[in-house]
């Protein structure tokens, strides 16, 4: 109802931009264009249960609406001799796809909200041995706002855990012969599978059969959690229906995409903050002597090092003062951070608050050694800690942002940074960068994990 409701707005809104009155003869092109709307979202997979609020998909599905609805007015136009007006087509489509992407981010937050609040939550049976159904648990918890709330679990009958009480704190109702009364006494509405040689084939089918006469979901954990929803997909072989990953998306021509927008983006970022940039060097010149900028050696994509740079946010012998530095890190195994790191000055303490020390980076970007998207530049001396996992971080360009900034900062561990960053470098897309991005500015003015 809100799709269509903005599209019969945004077509009155298009059709006086283009005629400048309501009177017009050809009136039924402002009362077609809102269903031709809700039917591309439809066709786009818009209103596919399994987006809502989670992901980009439901965001890449209007980006695909939009260019349909754009394409198929050209196409009609031109097969059928019609006349329709571009002055009105592509304001249309324009306050269109804008509107309902603000429209779909503003009830993303609201379903959010509400699970927080534990409404409109689906009971979850988690199934299978004990250390995949703990590891399926803490993905679960992680994920945040992802509608579902584990009421209990069922472990494999040679599970050493199956005499417990309780498994993370989510009770245990026994082994998987008391699935079918453990769903019917609870009432949940999905049971869960997490992977264990136990749960296939013939089992798994079973199960199957007697949670569809319940009417009840059932969902299985491939058991690869950091491979992203599109790149799994299934293909039938020989009688099988085998799993099938897609590579990382690095070709050519999506780095070539990301490349250009990074150009462009960073350019007008530095045009547009030149006078702040201005401001921020007087201040840094008025406190303390020493340069402005602060060059730091940092290593890029497959190792390759550049010179990072930043506002100066510390006193000018920091280097040499670290070792001096009460307590180490607090934070972090491999990164170093403090929180109440002496060698920061009043104007650093500012400009690290909002960040914005790191905005002479966006001249790295159009060097090309950044992106504006990436996992976080290292130094030299924290690769030489890396593990061979770490150093796939290393794939991609390093980012001014990413999903370590936009989930904790420097408030994450080693552990949880590391597995945000190759996340991204598995599962980057153009829709990811831009969302990461729009949240940037949230994480940035709200300042957690930030000194």
């Amino acid at each position: 109802m809100g799709d269509l409701g903005l599209a019969v707005l945004s077509a009155v809104v298009a059709y006086l931009v283009r005629f400048s009155n309501m009177w017009f003869q050809e009136g039924w092109v402002v009362l077609a264009t809102p269903l031709v709307w809700v039917a591309a979202l439809a066709l786009s997979g818009a209103y596919r249960p399994a987006s809502f609020g989670t992901g980009v998909e439901e965001y890449a599905a209007v980006g695909r609406a939009s260019f349909g609805v754009f394409a198929g007015a050209a196409i009609v136009s031109y097969l059928l001799n019609a006349e329709l007006a571009r002055g009105f087509v592509l304001p249309f489509v324009g306050i269109l796809a804008v509107s309902t992407l603000t429209f779909r981010w503003g009830m993303r937050r609201w379903l959010a909200s509400r699970r927080a609040g534990g409404d409109w939550l689906r009971d979850v049976l988690v199934v299978g041995g004990g250390e995949s159904v703990e590891a399926m648990i803490r993905e679960f918890r992680q994920g945040g706002s992802s509608g579902y709330r584990i009421v209990g679990a069922c472990l494999s009958s040679g599970s050493p855990l199956i005499e417990s009480d309780r498994l993370q704190g989510v009770p245990i109702f026994g082994s998987a012969e008391s699935i079918p009364s453990v769903v019917d006494r609870l009432g949940v509405e999905v049971v869960a599978v997490a992977s264990d040689p136990e749960w296939s084939g013939p089992t798994l089918r079973r199960l199957g059969w007697a949670l569809a006469e319940r009417r009840v979901d059932l969902v299985v954990a491939p058991g690869i959690f950091e491979v992203a929803g599109p790149r799994i997909s299934l293909r039938p072989t020989a009688g099988m229906s085998l799993l099938h990953v897609e590579r990382p998306k690095d070709d050519r021509w999506r780095l070539l995409a990301k490349r250009l927008s990074d150009l462009a983006l960073a350019a007008a970022l530095v045009l547009a903050l030149l006078p702040l940039g201005a401001l921020v060097a007087l201040a840094i010149r008025l406190e303390s002597r020493g340069p402005i900028f602060f060059l730091q050696e940092r290593v890029g994509t497959h190792g390759r090092r550049f010179r990072m740079v930043k506002f100066r946010s510390m006193v000018v012998d920091a280097e040499e003062r670290k070792a001096l530095v009460s307590g180490g890190n607090e934070v972090n195994a491999v990164l170093f951070k403090h929180k109440a790191d002496p060698r920061i000055t009043r104007v650093g303490k500012a400009l690290r608050r909002l960040s914005i020390d790191e905005l002479p980076q966006l001249l790295n970007v159009i060097r090309g050694d950044m992106s504006l998207v990436g996992p976080r530049p290292p130094l030299p001396a924290e690769v030489a800690q890396y593990d061979p996992d770490a150093l796939q971080r290393l794939r991609v360009r390093p980012g001014m942002t990413g999903l370590w900034q936009v989930s904790g900062r420097s408030d994450l561990t080693w552990e949880q940074s590391l597995k945000l960053d190759l996340w991204y470098v598995d599962n980057w897309t153009l829709a990811l960068d831009l969302q990461i991005l729009a949240r940037t500015s949230r994480a940035v003015l709200g300042g957690s994990g930030a000194f």
